[in-house]
């Protein structure tokens, strides 16, 4: 299972097709933690032994299997073929997704408790999985479940709610959008290429107006205030300290997703000064 120090305290998200045995390889040399493997990989994406096998130390997690995609005994054989052949390596991310996306989404509560209790029957252990949670119902959930939420697309004060609402002993590890660019204007058009889907997924809005945002932020393509607090930019240095504002408001963990360009020249840009961060 893994451990919150596995994770490390920075990580890097991105769809689950774009890494690499070799770029994977790369942000362990560089410090990352662990590598999010987002835009629901399937459990039998071979890709997960490859990225396992590629590495050394590096803690490969989905983010997330769609529990309405993938029953839990295939997620549960996938976790114990991959932490059988690399212990504590593979943490099993799980979430219901979107009311838009998907035709079945109907009481997503009762189907992610559901999706719980088929892993624990096959013995996939608490610390072995987490769940992309933003409410607090569903935190309170991952918090009593498993090793702990994942938050998508939030702020700051979400992350201390979440701390506050669950305590110093549950794992919180946060995504947060960058944008690799000091002309403001310029990685704002950036970052609503990606945000404006968003803005139409109501678990996301719905998150942020407890936080704040209102029509006038949340309304496409979005407002500079929405689009400066969900995607980072700027200085490297500027960048580094929106991401560390996440583990001073009680997250465990932060992984940075970039936006617009090929990630990997901003990740090894990005490490030694969040490394200096950490002091």
């Amino acid at each position: 299972m893994v451990t919150t120090q596995q994770l490390g305290q920075f990580g890097v998200w991105q769809g689950y097709s774009a890494f690499t045995p070799e770029s994977v390889r790369e942000l362990e040399q560089l410090g990352y933690g662990t590598v999010w493997l987002g835009a629901s990989p399937a459990a039998e994406w071979e890709g997960y032994e490859q990225l396992l096998a590629g590495s050394d130390t590096i803690t490969v997690a989905t983010s997330i299997v769609n529990v309405w995609a993938t029953p839990a005994e295939r997620a549960a054989e996938t976790y114990h073929r991959l932490d059988d052949k690399f212990p504590g390596r593979f943490l099993l991310g799980i979430g219901a997704g979107h009311r838009e996306n998907d035709a079945d989404y109907t009481k997503p509560y009762d189907a992610l408790v559901n999706y719980l209790d088929a892993l624990d029957a096959a013995e996939v252990p608490k610390q072995g999985r987490a769940l992309a949670a933003l409410g607090p119902r569903v935190a309170k959930l991952a918090g009593d479940r498993t090793a702990g939420p994942l938050p998508y697309l939030t702020v700051p004060e979400h992350t201390a709610s979440v701390r506050e609402l669950l305590g110093p002993d549950t794992t919180l590890a946060v995504e947060h959008k960058v944008v690799f660019d000091t002309d403001a204007e310029r990685a704002r058009a950036t970052a609503r290429q990606t945000l404006g889907f968003y803005l139409g997924l109501t678990n996301y809005t719905s998150n942020l107006r407890r936080f704040g945002f209102g029509d006038g932020d949340l309304t496409a393509p979005g407002s500079d205030r929405f689009v400066d607090a969900v995607a980072a930019h700027g200085t490297v240095e500027q960048i580094a300290d929106q991401l560390v504002a996440h583990l001073k408001a009680g997250a465990n963990h932060v992984a940075p997703q970039i936006l617009g360009a090929d990630p990997l020249p901003a990740l090894r840009a990005l490490a030694p000064v969040l490394a200096e961060r950490l002091g």
